[in-house]
C-alpha cells in the first residue's frame, strides 16, 4: 500500500457532544485541550484520539459511479454492525445505511451520521 490513512477528524459545532458520543459508542478517550491549528478548531475544544497498541493503518477504497453521492468516509471496526448502528442511533446519531453484507469480502458494513452530521462507517463480521 502507498501512503496509509494516518489521521481523521470529526469537526462539529458542539465538540463536547461529539466526544461524549464517540466515547459512549466506541470507547474512545479524547480529552479536550490538544494542540491544533486555529483554522481547524478552537484550541480548548480539540482533542486527539490516542490509538490502542496494535491499531494499524487503515486500508482504503475508491469506488462509486452514476447515482452515488460523493463523500469521504472512514470505517471503525466493530464486532456487530447491527449493534453499533443501534447504539449510534440511541446516542443521537442517524442510521444512513443498515447492515449490508459484502459476501465477496466476508464483511458487513453500515453507515451513520453523528450528531454533527459527519458520515461514519462501521465494519465487522456480522
Amino acid at each position: 500500500m502507498g501512503n496509509p490513512v494516518v489521521h481523521f477528524e470529526l469537526i462539529g459545532p458542539d465538540p463536547a457532544r461529539l466526544r461524549k458520543f464517540y466515547s459512549a459508542l466506541f470507547g474512545w478517550d479524547a480529552p479536550a485541550g490538544a494542540p491544533v491549528a486555529p483554522a481547524i478548531s478552537a484550541s480548548a475544544d480539540y482533542s486527539f484520539i490516542t490509538p490502542e497498541p496494535g491499531w494499524g493503518p487503515a486500508a482504503g477504497g475508491i469506488g462509486g459511479g452514476t447515482g452515488f453521492t460523493p463523500h469521504a468516509i472512514f470505517y471503525v471496526g466493530v464486532e456487530s454492525v447491527s449493534d453499533a448502528l443501534q447504539a449510534a442511533q440511541e446516542l443521537g446519531g442517524t442510521v444512513v445505511l443498515g447492515p449490508q453484507r459484502n459476501e465477496g469480502g466476508g464483511i458487513t458494513v453500515g453507515h451513520f451520521r453523528d450528531p454533527a452530521g459527519n458520515l461514519v462507517g462501521v465494519a465487522g463480521p456480522m
